[in-house]
């Protein structure tokens, strides 16, 4: 197997709120190898985009902070760092497209000059070259006449524009791990399947480059990832290739998310899964999905279950498999 592109180790990320200290990220340990996607699944608040920001070193320090484990990026560990280090690899080796585009765009500065500047700082390109490359980006994402649309102010533009920009920006200096916040929550479906083609293009057409690809949308799993971790309460409960981790999925969490998928035939009846995420300042005792699992046994609520591997490449953190 190829040596890892990144590699994170038991990584831990902390909050200080008016409840106490609280951990968002609890020993996340994940390996993303050259030429593939990583699909990191789960609902909202359960730590995905916490993971990806303590990578980049983007957590705002207060009120977060990583206080344990490494992030080694081609064998280099971002985590010890300089900020200068880090600044040189942001963007360029390193780039992620955020979730709310509105907040991370300037709005002050057209959005073509704001894709220009990260060419001109990586790339070295004049304001010339960079604005024509910043143009190409834009037609590249579909944005329709990017000419006219590169001299527009955020606010000028839709949600799905907006989100199409900051996918143009992390990818303009062809990063070799991109890591994308879902890229394609704001797109409809017509978009979204050209933005996910546009992930596969630019992914095969760097040598050896790596997505992480954080989304709660298993259909956009199914389409462009080759491997999928189940991130739960800050935890990974479930990791396997796509296709395995569909067919058998071994956690009653992954189970009940494919359950609660549309199926034809199913008449609008969906299956939800009762309860929601604990809060990081007050997590259940032993495994954190307990309180919502149908299939709860001792010592699932006294005793936190480390991770089996039942199967070759398919590991999965529950008692049913001690």
């Amino acid at each position: 197997m190829a040596e890892p592109l990144l590699s994170i180790q038991e990584l831990c990320t902390d909050f200080l709120g008016g409840r106490g200290q609280a951990r968002a990220v609890d020993g996340v340990s994940l390996d993303v190898l050259p030429g593939e996607t990583l699909a990191l699944v789960g609902e909202s608040g359960c730590g995905k985009t916490v993971l990806a920001l303590s990578v980049l070193r983007l957590i705002p320090d207060p009120p977060g902070r990583v206080t344990s484990g490494k992030a080694l990026f081609r064998g280099r560990d971002l985590l010890v760092l300089s900020e200068s280090e880090m600044r040189g690899l942001r963007g360029s080796a390193l780039s992620m497209v955020f979730q709310e585009p509105m907040t991370s765009l300037n709005p002050v500065f057209r959005v073509g000059e704001q894709i220009a500047e990260t060419l001109r700082l990586h790339k070295g390109l004049d304001r010339k070259a960079a604005w024509s490359a910043a143009v190409d980006m834009l037609d590249r994402v579909g944005i329709p006449a990017p000419a006219e649309r590169a001299a527009s102010f955020p606010h000028e533009m839709s949600g799905g524009m907006r989100q199409r920009v900051m996918i143009a920006m992390a990818l303009a200096c062809d990063p070799d791990l991109l890591l994308a916040d879902e890229p394609t929550t704001a797109l409809d479906v017509t978009i979204q399947a050209q933005i996910l083609d546009l992930l596969v293009q630019v992914r095969e057409r760097r040598a050896g480059g790596a997505t992480l690809l954080i989304t709660h949308d298993l259909g956009v799993v199914a389409r462009a990832a080759d491997r999928v971790a189940v991130m739960y309460a800050g935890q990974i409960l479930e990791q396997a290739q796509v296709g395995r981790l569909f067919k058998n999925p071994l956690h009653p969490y992954a189970q009940g998310l494919l359950a609660s998928l549309p199926r034809p035939g199913s008449r609008g009846r969906l299956t939800p899964i009762p309860g929601t995420v604990p809060s990081i300042f007050d997590l259940p005792r032993g495994c954190r999905f307990h309180p919502r699992c149908p299939k709860r046994f001792q010592p699932c609520d006294s005793e936190a279950p480390p991770l089996f591997s039942p199967e070759a490449g398919h590991d999965v953190r529950c008692w049913l498999y001690r």
